[in-house]
């Protein structure tokens, strides 16, 4: 191919409107760059090439149609958000969408051998990995489906938390919990994994309190559960207390989202007057903000009345005190499921200790590594899957050691 189909592709690329915002993408702004140069003097346009094939390698993809693919797949514009909130979009974007495409396949078709022709020059040039992909088949693919794939950032992460700034930021090293590394609490696990299927299904779902002992594993059963169902479109969001006022607010941003969420609020307790205990309240019967169909709240909490009181509480002057021990009680009871972690007993936290220590290869006898576990928790609050993981983690330091 000549530098003249090079130079009109430039120009091609440049005219994107629904897309646009891939002309600022690291490797499409270098790949432009050297369209541009092509014609340019020699040293220029290797320079240029050069560029590319870095930012190409930077992205750890290997091939350029795979990268096109997934920056086409994972881009937010006007076109996928009327399509994620259930709007057909206008006839004239619609023939833009696929005519873009087209753009996006012709660049996606270009290989180490197209982008060197006519530079005239046989020494060392890097090279990248070719692949023949269909851009607006998989495009199309992704947009009849969009509540399982998404878009933006929502597409390419499947775990979030709120920033201080109130900001959506993505977990980009989340945690990799799976269920089945999980021991016990099978029954527990059921429950929150059946309410969370019927979010996915468009079904009614219920807010659940995880109440129990520290260390039983309520925050990784949430995750877990997560990471068993990302891939059929749900995501979760970490809110910390006192965050609970924006919740509103996030609730308005998620609801347009054609994905499934989780709010999740981890080790929830409250002082009697915090202002953050009736934002919650608020939140849960629904009177601030109407609740988003695909949004449901978890917490976690080591206490299940969530409302720390003394017994100058309980005994007080108040002449309504009855009335505001109940509201302080009912709380956990606005959440339509309540699941308790029990702490384990010995066999329990001894099966733990024995999954752990063959997941990690340690050769130990069973009667040793009994002996050692249950040495271990003296002194530390008792038997928990925690402490299970912490005494095979100390283990495992031991013996690499």
């Amino acid at each position: 191919m000549s530098k003249t189909y090079l130079s009109e592709l430039n120009i091609r690329l440049k005219s994107l409107a629904v897309f646009r915002s891939l002309l600022t993408d690291p490797v499409i702004s270098a790949l432009s760059g050297y369209l541009e140069a092509a014609s340019a003097s020699l040293p220029e346009a290797v320079s240029r090439y050069a560029d590319f094939v870095a930012a190409l390698y930077s992205t750890e993809k290997r091939t350029l149609a795979g990268y096109i693919q997934s920056i086409a797949g994972h881009d937010e514009n006007a076109y996928i958000r009327m399509i994620g909130r259930g709007a057909r979009p206008w006839p004239e974007m619609e023939e833009d969408v696929w005519a873009e495409l087209e753009i996006l396949q012709a660049v996606a078709d270009l290989t180490p051998e197209i982008l060197r022709e006519g530079l005239q020059w046989d020494g060392y040039l890097p090279k990248f990995a070719v692949k023949k992909l269909d851009i607006p088949g998989s495009y199309r693919e992704r947009c009849s489906d969009i509540g399982k794939y998404g878009y933006g950032i929502y597409a390419k992460y499947h775990m979030f938390y709120l920033n201080p700034t109130g900001k959506i930021v993505p977990v980009r090293n989340p945690d990799t919990t799976r269920l089945s590394s999980l021991i016990d609490y099978k029954r527990e696990q059921q429950i929150i994994l059946d309410n969370t299927q019927a979010l996915l299904e468009g079904k009614p779902a219920a807010n659940i309190l995880l109440t129990g002992d520290a260390g039983t594993g309520k925050s990784s059963t949430v995750k877990a559960v997560v990471n068993e169902l990302h891939e059929k479109g749900l995501r979760i969001l970490e809110v910390r207390k006192e965050q609970l006022h924006q919740i509103p607010e996030i609730l308005d941003e998620l609801n347009a989202n054609p994905l499934k969420f989780i709010l999740f609020i981890d080790d929830l307790s409250f002082q009697k007057d915090d202002d953050n205990f009736s934002a919650l309240k608020a939140i849960l019967e629904g009177s601030v903000s109407a609740r988003a169909q695909n949004v449901v709240i978890y917490a976690t909490s080591n206490r299940r009345h969530l409302v720390k009181e003394t017994f100058s509480d309980r005994e007080g002057d108040d002449i309504h005190r009855n009335d505001t021990m109940q509201e302080i009680i009912s709380l956990s009871e606005r959440f339509g499921i309540q699941i308790t972690f029990q702490k384990p007993n010995k066999q329990t936290y001894l099966d733990i200790v024995h999954h752990l220590a063959a997941e990690r290869g340690l050769s130990l006898s069973t009667q040793e590594l009994d002996m050692l576990a249950e040495r271990f928790i003296l002194g530390r609050g008792g038997r928990s899957a925690r402490a299970a993981k912490q005494f095979v983690d100390s283990l495992s330091i031991s013996h690499n050691g």
